[in-house]
């Protein structure tokens, strides 16, 4: 039996499910009150900053105000290297001298003259991405750009291995510019064995990501890459609803967590994230990535609605296989103080009512026990970089 003429929420709205049905009516309905955020949205960040909600609504007007300025800058010919949000909600710039600093802070923005830079570190990270290519550094979790501290940082959680140490030595070899953090946990793609689950693939569960359109018009499914890794059919409550057509990840190589599923005729992807009973689902209205420390909430089958902020971009992590096979690194992630678990991965990432990614992995024992408070780590892959990839176009709300 099909799922006929019946939306599939691009992530989960009740327990144990990774997709549901919603009607229209229930998806347009967003009251007054969500002119400019909806309500679910400013709730979960309140509850997240331990705010009220007027100030939650304050500083995400804020931090889009900062940035459709750091957007103008560049209308206006001025570079910035990087930018970022601070604990207090600011927007910091990074300026490449004083003179240019100066023309940012004009604008109304924060800016900084960094020891380094966004350009500077990203040619450090590519240097180790390239070395991960060539030899997986078994036991070293991630390494990325990270602005606020202006360095590399680079995760280790055990260093037993060669691969990681002589890995960790090419990272200090760069000096201040890189941080080695010890102590973490190794990471893994957080899909598991569920039988019976509305999203299941050769007898894995995932939870729904986002849906989008080709040129000519066709539905996709956008999806974790390591959930279709194998090309599967997907099915919702034992009912087929796509076929993955392309996927980026591949064990024991260096890979990329996107993929794609062809939608069957009959079923879509809803343009609104379900909340988990914390609210009705979030409207969908872009894809403009958010800047690193912006607010950010996730919907997967396992943890349902969680909240944190964005930490960084441009992330590589090393996932380790829990059935002993080749351990896998997988680049181009976002990172974020997001609570995942495993099953959570494909699940929809959202900042305002802009989509940001589908959830890729985290650590192995972590566990959220917070609710929509549950602080954590988690990777997800950018929307717009897959949609970039495969040329598609979000379907929105």
């Amino acid at each position: 039996m099909r799922v006929s003429r019946k939306c599939l929420v691009a992530a989960t709205v009740g327990a144990l499910l990774s997709v549901s049905a919603v009607t229209t009516a229930q998806a347009e309905d967003s009251g007054p009150s969500a002119q400019r955020y909806q309500p679910e949205m400013v709730k979960a960040l309140a509850k997240s900053l331990g705010v009220s909600e007027k100030a939650a609504v304050d500083r995400l007007d804020r931090q889009a105000a900062q940035q459709r300025r750091l957007a103008e800058l560049r209308k206006k010919g001025i570079k910035a290297d990087g930018a970022f949000f601070s604990k207090d909600g600011s927007l910091t710039v990074n300026a490449a001298n004083a003179k240019t600093a100066a023309a940012i802070e004009n604008t109304g923005l924060n800016a900084r003259v960094p020891a380094r830079g966004q350009s500077a570190l990203d040619r450090i990270k590519a240097e180790l991405d390239a070395k991960a290519a060539k030899r997986v550094p078994t036991g070293v979790s991630a390494w990325s750009v990270d602005l606020v501290s202006d360095t590399v940082t680079v995760e280790v959680n055990s260093d037993k291995s060669a691969a990681a140490r002589a890995f960790v030595k090419a990272a200090k070899a760069h000096g201040a510019a890189v941080s080695v953090v010890r102590g973490g946990q190794a990471l893994a793609p957080q899909a598991v064995i569920s039988p019976g689950s509305p999203m299941t693939f050769n007898g894995y569960v995932c939870s729904v990501g986002y849906g989008a359109h080709d040129a000519s018009g066709k539905q996709y499914l956008v999806t974790a890459g390591h959930c279709v890794e194998d090309l599967p059919d997907l099915y919702y409550n034992n009912s087929h609803f796509a076929k993955a057509t392309n996927s980026r990840f591949a064990l024991g190589a260096n890979s990329v967590d996107m993929g794609i599923a062809a939608m069957d005729a009959d079923d879509s992807i809803a343009t609104a994230v379900g909340t988990w009973n914390n609210g009705s689902a979030v409207a969908v209205t872009g894809s403009k990535r958010a800047a690193a420390g912006a607010a950010l909430c996730k919907s997967g089958q396992t943890t349902g609605w969680t909240c944190g902020q964005v930490r960084s971009y441009n992330v590589t992590v090393t996932y380790t296989d829990k059935d002993g096979g080749p351990d896998t690194v997988v680049s181009g992630l976002g990172s974020s103080t997001v609570c995942t678990e495993g099953g959570d991965s494909g699940g929809a990432y959202i900042s305002g009512n802009q989509a940001q990614g589908m959830t890729s992995g985290g650590p192995e024992f972590q566990r959220c026990t917070g609710g929509v408070n549950s602080r954590g780590t988690s990777y997800f892959q950018p929307l717009d970089d897959a949609l970039a990839h495969y040329g598609l176009t979000l379907n929105t709300n």
